[in-house]
C-alpha cells in the first residue's frame, strides 16, 4: 500500500468512526472493526458505549448483512486458565449515565461467516438494538492495523487465526482458544 494510500484509507476510518447517536441518548464513538481472513472467516466489531440517559439500557442485539451471523459475544476464562469467547444472548447493561466498552479481549460482536474479505478502510454496516433507545445504525471502519487503545492511525497486525474457520463448525464456539489475543 503506497503512502498515499495509507492516508487515506485512515481519514476514511476517522470520518466514518464519527460517534453515532440514538434518540434516547445512547452514545457510540471509537468504533472499528478487525478481520483476519477471507470469505466464511471471522472478524470482531469493537467501540464504546455512553449511556446519556436517566434509565439504565442495555445492548440486545446486532445485525449486519455483511456476515452469516453476528453475535454480542464475551471472553471467559475457564479452570484450566484457557480464555474461551461465550455467546451473550441476554446482552450487554449500559448504567444510566454511564458507559460500556466493547474491546479485545472483552465484550465484542463478532462476526462469523464472512461475505467477503474486509479490507482497511472497508465500512461495515450495522444495526444495533438496545432495549430502551431502540434500534441505532452504526456504520464501522475496518481497521485491521489498529492497537488496542492506540489513535486510529496506528499500525500492527493481531492474530486472530485461532478463530478462522470457526464458524463452519457445529458449534461455532469450538476453536476459540482465545490465548493469543489481545
Amino acid at each position: 500500500m503506497t503512502r498515499f494510500q495509507t492516508l487515506l484509507a485512515a481519514a476514511a476510518a476517522a470520518f466514518y468512526a464519527l460517534p453515532a447517536f440514538a434518540h434516547d441518548g445512547v452514545l457510540i464513538e471509537n468504533a472499528y472493526a478487525r478481520s483476519n481472513g477471507g470469505i466464511g472467516a471471522t472478524g470482531a466489531i469493537f467501540f464504546e458505549i455512553t449511556n446519556h440517559a436517566d434509565v439504565d439500557d442495555r445492548l440486545i442485539g446486532v445485525t449486519t448483512d455483511i456476515a452469516a451471523k453476528a453475535e454480542l459475544h464475551t471472553h471467559k476464562e475457564t479452570a484450566d486458565g484457557v480464555m474461551q469467547m461465550l455467546a451473550v444472548p441476554e446482552g450487554f447493561p449500559i448504567t444510566a449515565q454511564q458507559g460500556h466498552a466493547l474491546k479485545r479481549g472483552g465484550d465484542h460482536i463478532m462476526l462469523m461467516g464472512l461475505k467477503q474479505a474486509l479490507k482497511d478502510g472497508d465500512i461495515i454496516h450495522l444495526m444495533l438494538t438496545f432495549e430502551h433507545a431502540g434500534d441505532v445504525p452504526l456504520d464501522v471502519p475496518v481497521d485491521n492495523a489498529r492497537k488496542e487503545g492506540a489513535p486510529k492511525e496506528a499500525a500492527m497486525t493481531h492474530d486472530m487465526s485461532a478463530m478462522e474457520g470457526a464458524a463452519d463448525a457445529a458449534d461455532p464456539h469450538a476453536g476459540h482458544d482465545m490465548s493469543t489475543m489481545d
